[in-house]
């Protein structure tokens, strides 16, 4: 089976998706967002598709596609669904697969399951996206320190936002965690300046090497 990562954050609206789409890019990877809330404005699936130039077949459909924007337990609930956090199984792909999950580690997928437990059970290496905005250096060190009470394998940082080189290696440090590289903002967002920003800011051998 081709490498899998999974892709989380500290907060929702970091640049997670965002994130996953240029992976997808780098790695001609499909992806696939297990449980999708609000579907009035273009979905993270959508979104990908667009920004990483996947045809279809690579979009893989979400398990549970919920009407209202909110929590997934509580867009289950007000649509009259049930979230079954066993069904989520990661499919086993040809080429690399790019999940991503929703808002932070400790988002509900039910009032009892996170899906950080969700990802402790699958064990696969998971990117944590990080802004760099105030405020990062104790979000992101709460969100590794959740990760490692669960085990869940940390593959590395991504920080997304302006350069703050003290918050950025403060977190490298304290957190005893390393640095995937920095996802600087664009004035205009497409392929082709998603592509170029991914290239010159990360080092494909950290997802395709020995160390991912």
């Amino acid at each position: 089976m081709s490498k899998t990562f999974v892709v989380t954050g500290t907060d929702t609206g970091i640049g997670k998706t965002v994130f996953s789409a240029a992976l997808v890019q780098a790695l001609d990877a499909h992806y696939w967002k297990p449980v999708q809330s609000g579907l009035e404005e273009e979905t993270d699936s959508e979104l990908v598709a667009r920004l990483a130039g996947a045809e279809p077949v690579r979009i893989l459909p979400e398990a549970w596609k919920l009407k209202t924007p909110a929590s997934p337990h509580l867009a289950a609930q007000i649509d009259g669904v049930e979230i079954d956090p066993l069904a989520l199984v990661p499919p086993q792909l040809e080429r690399p697969l790019v999940i991503e999950g929703a808002g932070g580690l400790l988002v509900p997928l039910t009032r009892r399951i996170t899906y950080a437990d969700v990802f402790a059970r699958w064990q696969l290496p998971t990117i944590l996206c990080a802004r760099t905005a105030l405020g990062t250096i104790n979000h992101t060190l709460l969100s590794l320190e959740a990760m490692r009470v669960r085990r869940i394998p940390v593959l590395g940082v991504v920080f997304i936002g302006d350069e703050v080189r003290d918050s950025q290696a403060i977190i490298s440090e304290l957190g005893m965690v390393r640095v995937l590289g920095r996802l600087p903002k664009l004035d205009r967002l497409d392929t082709e300046t998603l592509r170029q920003a991914f290239s010159a800011h990360f080092d494909m051998d950290d997802f395709v090497g020995e160390k991912a």
